[in-house]
């Protein structure tokens, strides 16, 4: 389903012909609804960058919400997961700023929304390789009018869409729960895919996984 099939779909179903503005709030709060509540691969985000001798700080990339790994690359091209912790955790552990209590950096942390913080400062340059969760483009704007979500699961964007249309309406609310019962549906069959079927395994704990039956 594409943008304007989405669009036409809603209309539709409330038999209401929203502006243009309105109809694009209903689909980007359900696209952030169901962006917080599954784990999807479409989700996901990698990108490779920097960490400079001497500075303790790794610039976060625009549109991070949540890191899923943190590795930094050594000089025998060897992947050294970083372990999360707290920003007082690396104060603490770290205190001293002298270049002879430098290293290759075991921790991170989120010093603002803007940067990390690495523990221990690193003593050389090194590549890092960050994996994050982030919302992907909406349907709404996207070039083509079509995304991960609406081109293999559009049950969902279209019944958490109806559900903030009907709400902003003030409708019946026996078709209100009629519509959320069909999104819980649509919502259940796409976790059992994302957070089981897509989720095998993980090297760090605290990723959300639920079994499959």
């Amino acid at each position: 389903m594409n943008y304007t099939q989405l669009v036409a779909q809603i209309q539709d179903y409330t038999e209401n012909q929203f502006t243009t503005t309105v109809i694009n709030t209903f689909i980007t709060q359900a696209e952030q609804r169901i962006y917080n509540t599954v784990q999807l691969p479409a989700l996901r985000k990698n990108v490779t960058g920097t960490c400079t001798s001497g500075n303790k700080y790794l610039a976060i990339p625009a549109g991070w919400l949540a890191t899923f790994s943190l590795a930094v690359i050594n000089a025998d091209n060897e992947y050294l997961y970083l372990l999360n912790k707290d920003v007082n955790f690396i104060r603490q552990s770290f205190p001293d700023t002298d270049t002879d209590f430098y290293g290759v950096p075991q921790y991170y942390a989120v010093f603002d929304n803007s940067a990390f913080i690495l523990g221990p400062t690193p003593d050389a340059n090194y590549n890092v390789e960050l994996h994050y969760f982030y919302y992907p483009e909406s349907i709404t704007t996207v070039a083509g009018g079509q995304t991960w979500l609406g081109n293999n699961f559009d049950s969902v964007l279209l019944y958490g869409s109806l559900l903030e249309a009907y709400t902003y309406m003030k409708g019946e609310k026996d078709v209100l729960d009629n519509y959320r019962n069909r999104y819980d549906e649509a919502m259940l069959l796409l976790k059992q895919l994302a957070d089981g079927k897509d989720r095998q395994d993980a090297y760090r704990s605290g990723q959300v996984r639920y079994p499959v039956k």
